[in-house]
């Protein structure tokens, strides 16, 4: 994909800030940005699209783990023995 150019002019402290959390994540102050424009101009109704989904998943993920268990994975909320918390 092609890509243009663009410069902005932000506040020392927010660059600062921007390359901390570049560093952290291990990306780049560009790959943030580029992330948070694509965010910005996101069709809102995708993300309400995407969280009906992700509201349907966590309100029936027990019984999609009982009907399918060798699928089931692992969850964030899990404690070490893999089942959820």
């Amino acid at each position: 994909m092609a890509s243009k150019p663009v410069t902005i002019r932000v506040p020392e402290e927010l660059h600062a800030l921007l390359q901390e959390r570049a560093e952290a994540e291990g990306t780049t102050v560009t790959a943030l940005i580029t992330e948070a424009a694509t965010n910005a101009v996101r069709d809102p109704r995708l993300e309400a699209a995407a969280e009906v989904f992700r509201s349907f998943i966590a309100d029936n993920a027990d019984a999609f783990d009982q009907a399918f268990p060798e699928d089931a994975p692992a969850r964030l909320d899990a404690d070490r023995s893999g089942r959820a918390a």
